[in-house]
């Protein structure tokens, strides 16, 4: 059975070194949020560096999610010190499981404080794709698939919530998970 992989992107106003309490704040809710994740039904895995310090993501030990990336146009720093992202990598068993977990909860909370965190963009900020039982995506394929969403829409290989397809390539219910509580694209 296909698993539902899902890489989301966000360039932060300041580094992650930054001392000012609204980066403290924002390390606060991701500790938080990542464990109540990691609970939800439908939930398999993420990315998460074998030995790295707070911060550290470029040259990180990443194992089998591979060598940390970043999408062509994040260009700011890349040492702990300058970088400014916020990246995750995971997989899950369907839309439904992943839909309710981040529009739900704590990470709802952090959603709906984000703009005090990110930069505005014109990119997209997650991409889903399909991924045969088994298989482990990758960061470089989380770019890969995000940059096509940006440039060329959803499709069945690289879509959003929104504009979702089945593991059969078929378009899925509106908004992905048949809910109809999407906000982003």
């Amino acid at each position: 059975m296909p698993h539902l992989a899902l890489y989301t992107f966000g360039v932060l106003k300041a580094p992650l070194a930054d001392p000012t309490p609204l980066t403290h704040e924002f390390y606060e809710i991701g500790a938080a949020v990542y464990p109540e994740i990691g609970r939800h039904p439908g939930y398999l895995g993420h990315a998460e560096p074998a030995h790295a310090d707070r911060g550290v993501l470029f040259g990180a030990d990443w194992g089998a999610w591979g060598e940390f990336a970043v999408p062509a146009w994040y260009d700011k720093g890349r040492t702990p010190e300058t970088t400014a992202l916020a990246a995750t990598l995971s997989l899950w068993t369907g839309l439904r499981p992943a839909c309710d977990a981040v529009y739900t909860g704590l990470h709802r909370k952090a959603l709906n404080r984000r703009y005090d965190w990110f930069e505005r963009t014109a990119h997209p900020n997650h991409v889903f794709w399909w991924v045969s039982d088994g298989v482990i995506p990758t960061w470089q394929d989380g770019v890969a698939r995000l940059e096509h969403l940006h440039r060329h829409g959803s499709a069945p290989d690289a879509f959003t919530f929104r504009h979702a397809f089945a593991p059969d390539g078929t378009p899925a219910a509106q908004g992905g998970a048949g809910t109809g509580q999407r906000t982003g694209g």
